[in-house]
């Protein structure tokens, strides 16, 4: 610590590290540095927590460990209750600090909610990029339009943008200022929300992250271009929630994976994936309506149905297809789809069912660990059709021919669906086609220990197609 100033840290879910965090480091540089957590009612209340008991758990986790973090680096994190429009002001006032920073969040709701806090604060509120690895609204096409097709996205950023290394953590922290300690209140646990902790999810915090990249890039990185669709194996990094809290920056993970030498396929493969975040937030940031309305304008008013039987029976694994329910049962348990499913359940709601991609996108965003809005919504209109480089609707997924294309052994199918643990992989998809001694032997009555299709997938498709093309082709007002 040099300077003078006294800094208010404002910490805010997608940053919950002390690595790699630039307006700490800086901030810490500058002079006193006060850490603040804001549990704001639009996210921590009992109604909600309830409504993504998954992401929650991680949530308080990870800030459980960042608050251990700063305490050992002799300062500690202030939590505070109430709402964040208020209360950054109120603070900034009483304790007579001389700038306010944090990371910016490209969601159009925390846009809204930054410009309101810098209009109510008499001393600079500072936002720093660190959400993705180039800031959004940057790169633009030749035209200086955003870009609506990811590939071209993806060279621009690979040329363009200049992605810096991680910054280390803070060695020391000034330690909390005595009126800063007083505003202090205790964390809320999951209890207190009439939450109880689940075994079955990844672990929170800036510790269990750097475990899980390490793991990675000692592992599964070199095998990715193959792994990675494998839906029973462990070929991906599982480091998605950490990206979506922010207990690992996106630039950490990239140099840790492009400092691994050489730089095969596989890992250009997965730093593929890592510039696909980067276009969903730059797409969202560039058109912030994306949350409520199709990126493509003639999907409006699209004649979705709405059967109770049929969305139930996909929420709760029940449709009859069985890598589409194991993927539904997955999510369930441990908060996680492996992301080769979500595509395959995903286009089975929209297209063999009708059903509004929205609806499938909230269902996600409740239970998904790593439930990002910008992500989540990018890969759901991808699913329909009706969004940003998306897949052309036509294209329907047989979830069978998926099922057996990556389960070809049908152990994903068997560890989720416990009732089709006996039926013979050649059958485990579709277990209707089975003989009835196979499936007896198998000790599955289908209607009974397991569900018959609730759609045949011929019709559904035919169906789909029909009504798609009937909306698409119609004629411009």
């Amino acid at each position: 610590m040099t300077g003078t100033e006294r800094t208010l840290v404002w910490f805010r879910g997608k940053d919950l590290r002390v690595a790699d965090h630039l307006p700490l480091l800086q901030a810490a540089e500058r002079g006193e540095v006060i850490p603040v957590f804001v549990f704001d009612p639009y996210f921590f209340t009992a109604e909600r927590a309830r409504s993504l008991p998954h992401r929650m758990q991680f949530l308080l986790e990870s800030v459980a460990n960042l608050s251990e973090s700063l305490t050992a680096r002799g300062s500690g994190l202030v939590c505070v209750h109430g709402r964040s429009v208020e209360l950054i002001p109120q603070l900034a006032r009483a304790w007579d600090v001389t700038r306010v920073v944090a990371h910016r969040w490209s969601e159009p709701f925390g846009r809204v909610r930054d410009d309101r806090i810098s209009e109510a604060l008499s001393v600079p509120f500072e936002l720093y990029e660190g959400e993705t690895l180039h800031p959004p609204g940057c790169l633009r096409t030749g035209k200086g339009t955003p870009y609506s097709v990811f590939t071209p996205f993806s060279r621009a950023l690979r040329r363009d943008a200049l992605i810096g290394r991680p910054a280390p953590p803070p060695r020391m922290l000034s330690p909390l200022p005595a009126l800063a300690q007083t505003a202090h209140r205790k964390r809320p646990t999951l209890e207190d929300f009439g939450l109880t902790p689940n075994p079955g999810l990844l672990a929170g915090g800036e510790g269990a992250a750097h475990r899980r990249l390490a793991d990675f890039v000692s592992g599964a990185a070199d095998r990715y271009d193959v792994g990675r669709d494998q839906l029973a194996g462990e070929g991906t990094s599982r480091l998605s929630a950490d990206l979506k809290f922010g207990t690992l920056s996106v630039r950490t993970v990239w140099w840790a994976i492009r400092d691994r030498a050489p730089i095969s396929d596989a890992i250009e493969r997965y730093c593929t994936q890592l510039i696909w975040r980067d276009f969903a937030y730059a797409t969202l940031w560039d058109r912030p309506t994306l949350l409520e309305t199709p990126f493509r304008p003639k999907w409006t008013g699209f004649p979705w149905r709405d059967d109770a039987e049929e969305w139930t029976a996909w929420t709760a694994g029940r449709t009859g297809y069985p890598v589409v329910d194991a993927a539904a049962r997955q999510l369930l348990e441990t908060g996680y789809v492996h992301g080769r499913a979500r595509m395959i359940t995903a286009s089975f709601l929209c297209k063999h069912l009708l059903v509004d991609y929205r609806r499938g996108e909230a269902h996600f965003m409740r239970y998904l660990t790593d439930g990002d809005w910008a992500l989540n919504n990018a890969g759901w209109q991808w699913s329909a059709g009706s969004g940003c480089d998306a897949q052309p609707y036509f294209r329907v997924f047989n979830p069978v021919s998926q099922g057996r294309r990556f389960d070809p052994d049908g152990a994903y199918v068997r560890r989720w669906l416990p009732a089709l643990a006996r039926v013979p992989k050649r059958y485990v998809h579709a277990p209707w086609t089975a003989p009835p001694m196979d499936l007896a032997m198998a000790g599955v009555e289908l209607g009974t220990h397991y569900p018959k299709p609730i759609v045949d997938h011929a019709f559904a498709r035919n169906r789909f197609l029909t009504v798609a093309k009937a909306h698409l082709n119609r004629p411009s007002p």
